[in-house]
This record gives C-alpha cells, structure tokens and sequence, in this order.
C-alpha cells in the first residue's frame, strides 16, 4: 500500500510539469500582460511600467519567464505575486480555497446523500411510476444550465427574502460568535450547495441504478435468494458493495470538475472562492495567480483519484493495491 502510494506521488510530478507548462503557453497566447492595463492611465509614468516590467521579468520571452517561475517555486516554495491584488500568491489562494473546499464537500455530500438512495430505490422499482419519475427529474436536471439555476435562485431569494444574495459571509461576520460565525457562513453556503450539489444528483443517480441492475442480475445475488437470506439483507451487504464501486471512480474525477462548476456559480453568486479568483485572474492577465490556481485545480483532481483508488480498494476485496 505505501509503495502503490509513493509510486502514485512520484508520477504526479511529470503530470503537474506538463499541466502548469501548457497552461503558462496557452496564457501568453493572448496579447499584451496586465501592464499593458496601467500605460493607459494618466497617473502612472512609463518610467514606472518599464520598471515593473523588468522586475516581474514581462520583458522576457514566455519560456524564460516559465523557468524563472518554476525555479521559485521549487526552491523557495514561492508562487509569484498577484498584480490585483498586490500580495504573494499563496496567501491569496489559502484566503480562497477554504470556500472553495468547504464548498465542494458539502456539495458532494448533497449529491451523494441524494443519489444513492434514489439510484437503489429506482432499481428495486424497474419499470414502476417512481423510477419513471426518478429518471425524468434527473434528466430535466441534468438538461438545465448550472448558472441558470443559480439565476432562479437568486431571483427567489430576493423575492422572499429568505436566503442572502450573495457572498460568503454578512457585513457583521467579524462581530459574531464562534457559533455565530458557523451558522452565518452555512446560511450564505445554501444557494451555492444546493446549485452544485443538485447538479450531480442526475448523473449519479442514473450510474447507481444502472450499476444496481446489473449487480441485481449476477449469480450470486440469485444464490443468496435462493438460501432464503431477506432481500433488504441482499440489497445492502451484498449488492450495494458491489454496485457503488464505479460511483467511487467517478469521485476522483468530482472533485476536480467541481472547481470548473464552482467557478461559474461562485461568480453568479459573488462566492470568494478560488473558481472566481481563477476566471478574475484569467481575465485581469494575473499570470501567476492563475498559475497558482492551475496548480491547486490539478492537484485536487490527483488527489481526488488517488483518495477514489483507495477507497475502491477498501470496498471491493478483489482489488489489491501493490
């Protein structure tokens, strides 16, 4: 098991090389850099931008620039610096990434709370109205746009009144208790959990039932009926093990798309998450934070697929990791 892990971590290297090469290639395809943004402005002298451009190493050819970046960040673990916001990247990142994290858990355990028992239900109930039901919602959501269900939301919570419009915290968060401050940030995390999380429900859903059929249908699930064993008995020790590990696969790849959705629903909803930071820096020309961010996003999806392996191990016998 260490082997297979440490194996695992030394293969992310090269992988991580070939993510944050082409990602800086494909940044300098766009013209100018975020410079080109101050030699408009009356109140900053050329002198000043040809020094910045200098000291930031813009002047430089893309691949050199690539080498300096990478050189910092391996021997001095230094990410770069933000030209927006105008502090080290890595504490921009860490301000970001604990609502992008907290956001993408609790939404994967809304979309895993949800899927798997209606993936079960649905197929112990073929051909029945509820999983003609089941598979008509998951489809009609699966159909709708995930910032246009934001969008709904948004224009409910106004109406009502009931839910806040935005952002990750009050303007009194700071003011509030320790339990305060913990149902605050829940209350501003529904809209976004609920956007996100019931966009993985169809998906999901239609792999449990589909997955539970097929395991449904083996000899041996027909065996443990035949020596009389109760069918809620066969459903959860012997078919749900054994049908739920495809969803475990697909988890690792959750984890690391749940950045690019977070992205669109954090900017609809002015959630200070890192997708946000990701599309701002993108479009503000902030190279290095969105290098920052390309890094962290790769490094979530490795992640995601080296905690999915483990699990498909510790779940399915059959599996030996060496």
């Amino acid at each position: 098991m260490h082997r297979y892990i440490l194996r695992r971590v030394i293969q992310t290297i090269p992988l991580l090389l070939a993510v944050t090469l082409l990602s800086f290639a494909v940044m300098q395809l766009a013209p100018g850099n975020y410079l080109d943004t101050l030699r408009g402005q009356p109140t900053i002298s050329p002198q000043t931008v040809e020094r910045l451009n200098r000291q930031f190493g813009l002047d430089q050819a893309w691949y050199v620039q690539y080498c300096r970046w990478l050189v910092n960040v391996v021997l001095h673990h230094n990410f770069g610096y933000s030209f927006t916001y105008k502090i080290p990247i890595f504490t921009l990142i860490g301000q970001r990434i604990y609502y992008t994290l907290l956001l993408a858990i609790w939404s994967s355990v809304v979309a895993w709370a949800l899927a798997l028992p209606l993936g079960i239900y649905a197929a112990t109930h073929r051909n029945s109205w509820p999983d003609r039901l089941i598979s008509l919602v998951s489809y009609a959501q699966s159909a709708l746009p995930t910032f246009f269900v934001a969008l709904l939301l948004l224009i409910f919570a106004n109406k009502s009144g009931w839910l806040p419009l935005g952002g990750a915290t009050s303007i009194n968060y700071e003011a509030l208790s320790q339990w305060g401050k913990i149902k605050d940030t829940a209350w501003h995390m529904v809209i976004p959990v609920f956007v996100l999380g019931v966009r993985g429900v169809g998906g999901l859903l239609r792999q449990m039932r589909g997955s539970t059929l097929e395991v449904l249908s083996e000899n041996y699930i027909l065996a443990a009926r035949a020596r009389g064993l109760e069918e809620r008995r066969v459903l959860w020790k012997h078919a749900f093990r054994n049908s739920i590990n495809p969803l475990i696969t697909l988890m690792g790849y959750d984890l690391g798309a749940l950045l690019t959705g977070a992205a669109f629903v954090e900017n609809v909803l002015a959630y200070p998450g890192l997708g946000r930071l990701l599309l701002e820096s993108v479009q503000n020309r902030d190279i290095y934070v969105a290098m920052g961010s390309f890094v962290i996003g790769a490094g979530m999806l490795i992640w995601g697929n080296l905690c999915a392996d483990l699990m498909l191990a510790f779940t399915d016998p059959r599996i030996r990791l060496s």
